[in-house]
């Protein structure tokens, strides 16, 4: 029997990361999971977030047991298991080594786009709330023990050609393309997180990628200066974009 392929695929929030989600969830081989260290990076962060208590009760708050799950038994016996991850989740002592037993792969997007987007449904972000560093880090501890770079997307590229960039992305993990990846139903998904009734509204408004948007107007100062933080974070992980 085929083993299973595990997909970590490693962003921070606001990303696209949910329309990818729904991509993966599209098709019929494959099983999904909402960012499972949700209610750990809580538990052990103690930061105050939309909805906070509800998450906490939703998900395993032990890390090791999360991390344990993720190499497991594939829900519904599917061939494929993509696993939705914020780089940000992953504070100072969670569990790094079952990385080493999925392929992990970087979701992307412009800082500037990013925050023009959490402010609108968290007022108060800083440069660890977006998760550029962490995500560099998770690169780079990824590269090095692969010995070569794993594959990154950008989110504007993928509004710009679904298909072309999706394409290229189930070739490096692996995974045959499936075009059922461009739609998708509206409305909430059953394997979406109890955050969904926040974060998700946009998205349950959508049966596929939405065209690429015009850069948002220039940030207010204090914002400005956190994506000034960011971007060379970003600027390195976009030279290993899948061309």
């Amino acid at each position: 029997m085929t083993a299973p392929v595990r997909i970590a695929m490693w962003s921070g929030p606001r990303n696209l990361s949910t329309a990818l989600l729904r991509s993966f969830s599209a098709r019929s081989d494959c099983a999904v999971s909402d960012e499972p260290f949700y209610a750990a990076f809580l538990a052990q962060s103690g930061i105050e977030h939309p909805m906070r208590e509800a998450v906490l009760a939703s998900q395993p708050t032990d890390p090791d047991v999360v991390a344990t799950a993720l190499l497991g038994a594939v829900p519904r016996q599917r061939a494929v298991w993509y696993q939705k991850h914020m780089a940000h989740h992953m504070i100072e002592g969670m569990p790094l080594d079952w990385l080493d037993g999925v392929k992990n792969a970087f979701l992307i997007r412009a800082p500037e786009r990013v925050l023009a987007s959490y402010v609108q449904k968290r007022e108060a972000v800083t440069l660890e709330d977006i998760g550029y560093l962490r995500q560099a880090e998770l690169f780079d501890r990824v590269a090095e023990r692969t010995g070569t770079a794993p594959p990154v997307i950008d989110a504007e590229a993928v509004r710009a050609d679904p298909a072309g960039v999706l394409g290229r992305l189930c070739a490096a993990i692996g995974i045959a393309f499936d075009p059922s990846m461009l739609t998708w139903p509206a409305g909430p998904h059953p394997d979406d997180g109890v955050w969904g009734p926040h974060w998700y509204g946009a998205i349950y408004r959508t049966t596929g990628f939405a065209p690429p948007e015009p850069m948002p107007p220039p940030l207010p100062d204090a914002l400005a200066r956190i994506g000034d933080a960011a971007r060379p974070s970003y600027e390195r992980l976009r030279r290993y974009c899948l061309a």
